[in-house]
């Protein structure tokens, strides 16, 4: 039997698929790409990267569409990439794998204005695991997970590939939400959609419906509830965001991306309550920017930010003390913000 396959879904991706083939042909045995309807030169470049080519009719469904290829693989265990992802390092790691559980592996989303945001997803799969979920689409099989020294890099959330998808994620998600109306995965994903999107209303909506309906231990509450907290800062809800704020501030103590968005809520509420801001509002968002680097980067937290521990913080600061003093602040926090 073949030991580790690669295998991909993929449709209308000749501008980027190699990438992504080419970074995992040194660690596999074999690579299995299923198109689902390309009119571009997707199958022809992945068949020139040495990749099995095979066809599926779309359904509006992510699952169906990773089982069929799923059912291709010959292979004992097999590592799932999308087109816009591509394998940083630690290829390695796929030398040695527990036949008893999934591997969870980082990816970095390479985000506007260099921005980079850290999560683990479950990637290296052993044969007889399968999806469910029509779109955000998650492996089960298996409740054991081990985290990986595999690091993947994704720049599907850029401005290009936002465009490209048009709203198919919003749809499908919809439609998911018809049919599993407390699931809050779905809620999470689109909240996370219309935040990526710019619909800042529709965010706020739907992490506030996310962080009710979602137990205090799913992996990604993390990530949940700094963006909750962003979004409904973006809303305008400030009272809203500081309950959030208020209420998890004891499980994300030694997060760096919590004490941020805190930091940028209470600068959003100093702008908007003037007379406060100086004696009142400032001073906590300079506290949490301080605390961002006492505590340093966490890449381990699922949705981390880069730079939220570090170069990010010491900017606000350095701007917070250009405005207000000391100078000798704002140029130790400028030298440090330089630092990447």
């Amino acid at each position: 039997m073949t030991r580790l396959a690669l295998v991909m879904i993929a449709r209308d991706e000749a501008h980027q698929i190699a990438r992504a083939l080419d970074s995992a042909a040194p660690h596999v045995d074999l690579m299995i790409v299923l198109d689902t309807g390309s009119v571009d030169g997707t199958r022809e470049i992945a068949r020139a990267c040495g990749a099995q080519v095979h066809e599926f009719v779309w359904c509006d469904d992510f699952a169906a569409a990773r089982n069929a290829s799923l059912d291709l693989s010959p292979a004992a265990w097999n590592l799932v990439l999308d087109a816009d992802e591509w394998i940083e390092s630690g290829g390695e790691a796929l030398a040695a794998l527990e036949s008893d559980a999934m591997g969870w592996v980082r990816r970095d989303n390479h985000l506007a204005d260099e921005a980079v945001a850290q999560t683990w997803i479950p990637r290296v799969l052993p044969r007889g695991v399968r999806y469910e979920g029509r779109i955000h689409e998650q492996p089960v099989g298996l409740d054991r997970g081990v985290r990986l020294p595999l690091l993947l890099g994704h720049d599907g959330f850029s401005a290009d590939s936002l465009a490209r998808k048009g709203d198919r994620n919003e749809v499908l998600l919809m439609a998911d939400l018809q049919d599993h109306p407390e699931d809050p995965y779905l809620w999470f994903q689109l909240a996370k959609e219309h935040q990526a999107r710019g619909h800042p209303p529709q965010a706020a909506l739907c992490f506030t419906e996310a962080l009710r309906l979602a137990p205090a231990q799913v992996p990604w509450r993390h990530g949940l509830v700094v963006r909750a907290i962003t979004a409904l800062k973006d809303d305008g809800q400030l009272e809203a965001a500081r309950g959030v704020a208020e209420a998890e501030r004891a499980d994300w103590s030694r997060s760096p991306d919590f004490h941020f968005a805190v930091g940028d809520l209470y600068l959003a509420c100093a702008m908007a309550d003037p007379l406060r801001a100086v004696a009142e509002l400032l001073p906590v968002a300079e506290a949490a920017w301080k605390t961002c680097l006492e505590i340093g980067e966490q890449p381990h937290l699922d949705g981390a930010v880069r730079g939220r521990g570090s170069f990010m913080a010491a900017h606000n600061l350095a701007i917070l003390y250009e405005t207000f003093g000391p100078p000798e602040a704002a140029a130790r926090y400028r030298a440090m913000a330089a630092v990447r």
